[in-house]
C-alpha cells in the first residue's frame, strides 16, 4: 500500500468493518484527514482508488485493462478464498475474481488448453520457522517445463533459492521413488531436471 500511495497523486482507501466504513485520503502520500467513518455497513472489505502521479510516471498514466486482469486474477488463485473486483469506470468493464482452491485451480487454469496427464493437481503445503510453502503441480502432455513461482504474492520470474529448491527436492523424491520401485537399476544414473519420460 505504501508503494501505491507513493506513486499516486491521489489515493482513497475504503474499509468496511465492524458494521462501519472507515476511509482516508492522501495526496501525493499526505494524508489530508485522520481515517473517520463515513457511513455504516453490515459488509466486509477493502476498497482503494488511486491516480497514478503524472509527475512520476511520465509517459503514460493510462492503464491496459487486460495487464491488470491478469494480474487481479493471479492475486486471487494465489490467496485462496479472497474476493477481488477490477472495475474500469472509462468502460464499464468489470470482473471478479475468488477461487476457494488456490493454487490448485491455478494449476488448472494454466493446463486449461493441455491435456492433463492426471486429473487432480498435486498440492502440498506446510511450514516452518515461520515460513509458509504451498506448491501444486500437474503433469501435461507439452514437452517444455513452466514453473510460476511467487515470493509474497511477487512473480519470480527469474526464478531464485525457493525455486531451485523445489527442483531439487522433486528430483531427489522421484529418484528414490524411481530407485525403491525398481524404475532405476542399480547401475543405471539419477534422472535428472531435464530428462523429460513419456510412454
Amino acid at each position: 500500500m505504501s508503494v501505491v500511495n507513493a506513486l499516486s497523486s491521489k489515493v482513497v482507501v475504503q474499509v468496511k468493518r465492524d458494521g462501519h466504513v472507515y476511509q482516508q485520503e492522501y495526496h501525493r502520500g499526505v494524508p489530508q484527514y485522520e481515517i473517520r467513518v463515513v457511513g455504516d455497513t453490515d459488509d466486509h472489505g477493502t476498497t482503494v482508488t488511486f491516480l497514478p502521479d503524472p509527475e512520476i510516471f511520465t509517459e503514460t498514466t493510462v492503464y491496459d485493462y487486460n495487464t491488470l486482469l491478469t494480474r487481479i486474477r493471479e492475486l486471487a488463485f494465489l490467496n485462496k478464498g479472497i474476493a477481488l473486483t477490477l472495475t474500469d469506470e472509462r468502460t464499464g468493464a468489470s470482473d471478479y475474481f475468488k477461487y476457494e482452491g488456490g493454487i490448485i485451480e491455478y494449476v488448472k487454469f494454466l493446463n486449461e488448453k493441455k491435456e492433463a496427464l492426471h486429473e487432480d493437481p498435486i498440492y502440498v503445503e506446510g511450514s516452518r520457522d515461520n515460513i509458509q510453502v504451498e506448491v501444486s503441480l500437474q503433469y501435461n502432455d507439452s514437452y517444455t517445463e513452466n514453473i510460476y513461482s511467487f515470493a509474497n504474492n511477487i512473480n519470480t520470474h527469474e526464478g531464485g533459492t525457493h525455486e531451485s529448491g523445489f527442483k531439487s527436492a522433486l528430483t531427489r523424491i522421484i529418484n528414490d521413488y524411481a530407485r525403491k520401485t525398481g524404475m532405476i537399476k542399480d547401475n543405471n544414473n539419477n534422472l535428472s531436471g531435464e530428462t523429460y519420460v513419456k510412454d
